[in-house]
């Protein structure tokens, strides 16, 4: 008997309308894109830029559908024990010694050698039960009644080994756990794995997944969801930083803006009872958009042009 669908996944449209109201303005093609993932069950890959909202996405989703959001953070050398389960080792010893402490009353009754050794075999496996199992990331997302949201953050950190191991747990939903037997998933999560294109991923796991690339937004969108984080910013001054940003953008930086670094900007200057944007308020703050002083150092002496190109660029922008 099928699951009746969830009427918070119903369109695309409905999900748009939904995670804008928690604080997320997303464009119509991720929206699309997690309502297929959703009804086709499949993994979601999401590559762009640092900053433009792919682990948002993830944070939002399981807000949304008001489940658990279980993240794997991944970074060189992250191995299947931080990933998917290790023995709770000490647990392990500790009761290892009370078993030693208790062992004349475990053997009492036992005829043999053979009788004795069988007898500490049913402890035996008792160390390598549910209780002694300290489940990662992975694990836990398949231990959950109701599917939550896992969230395989920044996977092309990872080295290509995990990668392939990653394969596996993907494509079934089940492990197995040598000492205990096959664990399948209580609900299928739903996955969502993120990517700053630091390395190039592997075919097979592109195959596996649903894509997704979220680039810079355009200065309307960009400039609604600073309106949305930051509402108390009038909308000409929010109109400047968005097109201030766009320029900065353009530029030959080792480290562009990122959407989050233009909120950052925007709450900085609400603080700072900025109404107006001048080349004081700009130097002053560029810190916040820009983190490398070669950046810095390079945007400066271009500020007062910067300044009148948006004055150009806005009106437009406007109507």
């Amino acid at each position: 008997m099928s699951k009746s669908p969830n009427p918070l996944l119903a369109s695309p449209e409905v999900i748009k309308k939904h995670y804008e109201a928690l604080g997320y303005v997303c464009s119509d093609a991720i929206a699309t894109a997690v309502f297929l993932a959703t009804q086709l069950q499949k993994p979601i890959l999401i590559e762009g830029p640092p900053g433009v909202g792919k682990t948002e996405l993830a944070k939002k989703t399981a807000q949304h559908l008001a489940t658990q959001l279980i993240r794997l953070q991944c970074y060189e050398g992250l191995d299947e024990a931080k990933a998917l389960y290790e023995w709770k080792y000490g647990k392990q010893l500790l009761y290892t010694q009370l078993l030693k402490d208790q062992l004349g009353d475990v053997l009492r009754g036992a005829k043999g050698l053979e009788a004795s050794v069988e007898r500490l075999h049913q402890f035996g496996d008792i160390f390598y039960s549910e209780e002694f199992l300290e489940a990662r990331p992975l694990l836990q997302a398949m231990q959950q009644e109701q599917a939550p949201v896992l969230l395989i953050d920044e996977i092309d950190k990872s080295d290509q080994e995990f990668e392939a191991f990653l394969l596996e747990i993907l494509s079934d939903y089940q492990v197995s756990i040598p000492e205990i037997g096959t664990v399948k998933a209580r609900s299928r999560p739903i996955v969502m794995l993120t990517s700053n294109n630091t390395r190039e991923l592997g075919d097979a796991l592109k195959r596996r997944c649903l894509h997704l690339y979220i680039p810079f937004p355009g200065a309307e969108l960009e400039s609604r969801i600073v309106a949305s984080q930051v509402p108390e910013l009038s909308e000409v001054l929010r109109n400047s930083v968005v097109a201030f940003v766009e320029q900065l953008r353009t530029m030959a930086l080792k480290k562009v803006p990122a959407v989050s670094e233009t909120i950052d900007w925007a709450r900085a200057l609400v603080l700072l009872n900025v109404t107006e944007l001048d080349r004081q308020w700009v130097e002053d703050t560029l810190n916040l958009l820009l983190k490398f002083q070669d950046d810095i150092e390079l945007v400066q002496p271009e500020i007062n042009q910067l300044l009148v190109d948006i004055k150009q660029t806005i009106p437009r922008s406007n109507g």
